[in-house]
């Protein structure tokens, strides 16, 4: 009968057993890498697209190409690490039948976990079927626990989890089971709302057709021409106080032009007021929504 020593049996498992799992292991990343590669091909290409042509903004179709694109990949890559560790437990003459008792004392143990990773699942499945939102979006989302909303630009969107870059530079990572409300800013079309506070002795008539005059001039102009969808509007009155009465002036913007916008008709206002003499005290409140309706989770 032959014997084998420890040390000849350990040499004799590493060529057989032991190199078929490294080669597992290593198929596995470098496959991933290979998908993860594919994948950002496709989305640089879909931004080179936008990119290249003449449009202003991403069309609603390119940034949800871009978000169905991402998600593939990472439904990919897991179902790649899923089929090796089970192949490697193979290997490892590990039936995987007999783990289905061990499986579920854990599964019963981590199901609270478990159960929050299905959520963020499902959750990002309704957010890209129903395209809330996708790549290059500007959200604002109302978090569980958080008392304040997180706000920014969409960079990543997967299954799981939602990424976004805030106008600080920071990139805030937000769990989809987590989120309670998604307000897309930047959706079909936005629009510009600057609220004007005059003193309460202006002559308010006067005050609405510098106001028309400004909507005109910005519609006239080559530049904001092309973020605006129709000529600004002065909607009137909207509230009184004891010194001052604020006029509400809005436009219909390209979806996420309504910040630049908004910035542009300020000024415009302000130095078209100045000129007639009217004082415009405190100074000019701007608030910009989008033209669509929030999502809630």
């Amino acid at each position: 009968m032959n014997f084998l020593q420890p040390g000849e049996t350990l040499v004799a498992w590493l060529k057989d057993d032991g190199l078929s799992i490294l080669t597992t292991v290593l198929g596995a990343l470098l496959l991933a890498r290979f998908v993860s590669w594919g994948g950002n091909k496709v989305t640089d290409q879909i931004d080179s697209n936008y990119q290249l042509g003449d449009a202003l903004v991403r069309s609603e179709a390119t940034k949800h190409r871009h978000s169905v694109a991402q998600v593939i990949t990472w439904v990919i890559i897991t179902f790649i690490y899923v089929i090796a560790t089970m192949k490697v437990l193979d290997q490892l003459n590990l039936p995987i039948g007999s783990l289905v008792a061990p499986a579920t004392v854990l599964g019963a143990a981590l199901g609270f976990g478990a159960q929050r990773v299905v959520q963020d699942i499902l959750a990002g499945f309704f957010i890209i079927t129903e395209r809330q939102y996708g790549f290059g979006d500007t959200v604002r989302l109302a978090i569980t626990g958080s008392s304040d909303d997180a706000e920014g630009v969409i960079e990543d969107v997967t299954l799981r989890v939602t990424r976004m870059r805030n106008a600080d530079g920071e990139v805030i990572t937000v769990p989809n089971g987590q989120i309670v409300k998604a307000t897309n800013l930047s959706k079909d079309w936005a629009r510009a709302v600057i609220d004007v506070p005059v003193p309460a002795t202006a002559d308010l008539t006067r005050v609405n057709e510098v106001l028309r005059q400004v909507g005109v001039d910005a519609m006239s102009d080559r530049g904001l021409k092309k973020l605006l969808l129709d000529e600004p509007t002065v909607m009137g009155v909207e509230s009184l106080e004891v010194d001052q009465v604020m006029i509400r002036m809005v436009a219909r913007t390209l979806p996420g032009k309504q910040f630049q916008v908004s910035r542009a008709l300020r000024v415009r206002v302000a130095a078209a007021l100045r000129r007639q003499g009217i004082t415009v005290t405190p100074g000019i409140h701007t608030d910009s929504t989008t033209g669509t309706e929030e999502a809630s989770e």
